[in-house]
């Protein structure tokens, strides 16, 4: 997925990056969005769940409220980068909330969030929605022109088979890349990627995705 953005983007120089905007929404722990920033570009992830946002809270801020050195200083796992060896000036955001609650406000033409994204990375995530219709709808309105849309990922729905009654759309791989040409995506770059999932690699057991890639750009 960083390969396809620093591709899409291969005219605009290093020093330049900064003024791109990109959007990581489901940053889960923020990784994808931490590299991102590394690489850059101005770089915001949204997380909705507390169990994300808690522990990326952990990862990527100072610890406070601390008994003792000791316990400061506890041998923990940690991540295999210094979360706080971003480039000087970098500009690097999260933000908690629904993804359709904070970006998808209704068509207007003084929407703040309307155009204003040069790039959205969707890496597992276009599946949590309730309704892709509405996912895709967002992705393709926030985008600025000639934007760029890269996911990767499976459909696992997240509220199939749910017992809240929640409405649920649950398309098949090839329904949901002719919704996203019609609504105004051209799709390039489609292969599958197999990726692990939550699973120990000395283990003896492991999950593998036959995971979905594009980069799809807005028209």
């Amino acid at each position: 997925m960083k390969d396809a953005l620093v591709d899409h983007f291969s005219t605009v120089p290093l020093e330049e990056r900064g003024k791109l905007r990109v959007l990581v929404p489901g940053a889960g722990l923020g990784r994808l969005a931490w590299d991102v920033a590394s690489m850059g570009f101005a770089c915001q992830g949204n997380e909705f769940s507390h169990y994300m946002l808690l522990s990326s809270f952990l990862i990527l801020n100072n610890f406070s409220n601390v008994l003792s050195r000791q316990a400061m200083l506890q041998q923990v796992s940690i991540p295999d980068v210094l979360p706080s060896a971003l480039p000087p000036n970098s500009d690097f955001s999260l933000v908690a909330g629904d993804f359709e609650e904070i970006y998808g406000v209704d068509v207007d033409p003084d929407e703040p969030q309307g155009g204003e994204w040069d790039a959205i990375l969707t890496c597992f995530f276009i599946d949590t929605s309730k309704n892709i219709v509405n996912y895709l709808r967002i992705i393709h309105r926030i985008l600025a022109p000639g934007g760029v849309w890269i996911n990767l990922g499976p459909l696992l729905w997240h509220f199939e088979n749910n017992n809240t009654n929640d409405p649920s759309v649950e398309l098949d791989l090839e329904e949901v890349k002719a919704l996203a040409r019609t609504i105004g995506f051209e799709l390039s770059n489609e292969r599958t990627i197999d990726t692990t999932y939550t699973n120990i690699s000395e283990g003896m057991l492991g999950y593998i995705y036959h995971a979905a890639f594009w980069t799809a750009t807005k028209i």
